[in-house]
């Protein structure tokens, strides 16, 4: 193990006793908030340091098994324990760097996802309500909820935009890496010549924040309108303002939802949903003054980066961000994506432990 990520764990160890120190004095409930922020600073760092722990023991084990090596008729029995020894040592330092990594305090969020076609017209539409399929039937293996936003469907059964709400424990954690441009190459159902067409649809994963609250939200900046919704609904629904628009004045962000009869239901979505891309867009501008000097291949939810190419005469799915081609378009349309989320998540990762070795390198 290197000694900068040694000297790391001694000190998270460290810090665990003073803080256990800490929570068994009579008087600790005293002062709450401190209580639950240190009970909170156990919890996480508890778990790191068990394992760390764990090393040291098998470096004791390590150290008596190689004291063998002097007997010669134990000598035989001392390389074989040593080798094992060693292989869970390996293990358990790949395990402790990735309990170092940072983690995103998104990960367990619900997430607002977005879907609006782009170049294509009415193929773009289409394609639009394909991937909006492949992301519910992904939900549906999770045993997520989706709650569709707003909606605004196009003539052929396609979606120009839509918004829902997707309900989960790890939600964030498994589709953040989504946002960007998302291409096809088919035969579209408008073209009578059978000729392959190329069109986009752009995705925005936004995770829901605990409290419309937390994002500041002046008054002042919100222009909110009220009309009739349009499309399927009812008598009722053509002839109520139910409809809710809040612009966002100062970044001219606009958000519409018309899916509720209630006007108080659909104000609140709007905010929930203006509230998420508020905080997201602070959250990406923060991000991209941290990665001014290291460009992350494939966190940079750049919504007009072209992330992914699905090409069904080939059969194929292309995430360009990591070179990973998979021919099985059929299973992955169908919402059987952990291939292409876990890969993500991994070479994500593996940046993070790249990023981690180089700040541990001495000066």
């Amino acid at each position: 193990m290197k000694p900068s990520i040694a000297a790391k764990l001694a000190q998270l160890s460290r810090r665990l006793e003073e803080i256990n120190r800490t929570l068994s004095a009579e008087d600790v409930t005293s002062d709450m908030d401190n209580y639950r922020k240190l009970t909170r600073e156990s919890a996480e760092i508890a778990p790191v340091v068990a394992l760390y722990r764990e090393y040291e023991k098998g470096e004791a084990d390590l150290k008596g098994a190689q004291e063998m090596f002097a007997d010669p008729e134990m000598r035989e029995l001392a390389e074989a324990e040593v080798g094992e020894i060693r292989e869970r040592l390996e293990g358990l330092e790949g395990e402790l760097q990735k309990q170092l990594l940072p983690r995103d305090p998104n990960d367990e969020r619900n997430i607002f996802l977005e879907i609006r076609a782009g170049t294509g017209g009415e193929e773009s539409a289409l394609f639009a309500g394909t991937l909006f399929r492949m992301y519910c039937r992904y939900a549906e293996r999770n045993r997520w909820q989706v709650e569709i936003m707003s909606q605004n469907p196009s003539d052929l059964g396609g979606y120009r935009e839509i918004i829902a709400r997707v309900i989960g424990r790890g939600a964030y954690s498994k589709l953040k890496f989504e946002s960007g441009a998302h291409r096809v190459q088919r035969v579209p159902e408008t073209e009578a010549q059978g000729r392959v067409h190329t069109s986009a649809c752009t995705v925005a994963v936004l995770p829901e924040v605990d409290d419309v609250a937390d994002v500041v939200l002046n008054p002042a900046d919100l222009k909110i309108d009220t009309f009739r919704a349009s499309g399927a609904g009812g008598q009722h629904i053509n002839k109520t303002d139910s409809a809710i628009r809040i612009t966002h004045l100062p970044t001219g962000t606009v958000v519409e939802c018309q899916d509720d009869r209630s006007q108080h239901k659909n104000r609140a979505r709007a905010m929930a949903v203006l509230a998420a891309r508020i905080k997201d867009k602070q959250v990406r501008e923060h991000n991209s003054r941290i990665a001014a000097e290291r460009k992350s291949l494939v966190g940079s939810g750049d919504r007009s980066e072209r992330i992914r190419t699905y090409n069904f005469p080939q059969g194929r799915v292309t995430d360009h961000r990591i070179n990973l081609t998979l021919y099985k378009i059929a299973q992955i349309m169908d919402g059987d994506m952990d291939e292409v989320t876990g890969a993500l998540a991994a070479e994500h990762q593996a940046e993070q432990l790249a990023q981690l070795a180089e700040e541990m390198q001495p000066a």
